[in-house]
């Protein structure tokens, strides 16, 4: 398995973790404020880098290296941005809202490197 698919779930499984504690201190507290928090650690932590992490391992000696460790930073810094400064808000703390938009732009542009990728990818002719 290639470096950068490692990459992807080692932080995937780091946010999943990060998630599931979330979500059983939410449980054991019975305070649900941070619902919004825990759903987005495991989609865009979680499954967005999982299944990216999955592409760039199928994709091998196809995927644009450059590229994908872009993407890596770019996801990651999106998150690491936007999911603390969301639990931040939720708890009512409106101060950071406009950093939390930039953390959210560079998911969508996170996401949007990754349709490069597979479209850099599927141009290649198919290794058979």
């Amino acid at each position: 398995m290639s470096k950068i698919s490692v990459a992807f779930f080692g932080a995937a499984v780091l946010y999943a973790l990060l998630g599931m504690s979330l979500g059983m201190y939410m449980g054991a507290t019975e305070d649900f404020t941070l619902s919004p928090v825990h759903a987005h650690i495991n989609l865009l932590g979680w499954a967005t880098l999982a299944l990216m992490g999955t592409f760039y391992g199928l994709a091998g000696a196809q995927a644009p290296t450059r590229l994908a460790w872009t993407n890596f930073a770019v996801s990651n810094l999106g998150n690491l941005i936007s999911l603390p400064l969301l639990a931040i808000m939720l708890k009512g703390n409106r101060a950071y809202v406009p950093i939390m938009v930039g953390g959210e732009v560079l998911l969508v542009l996170g996401m949007a490197i990754f349709a490069v990728a597979v479209l850099s990818v599927a141009r290649k002719p198919a290794i058979a």
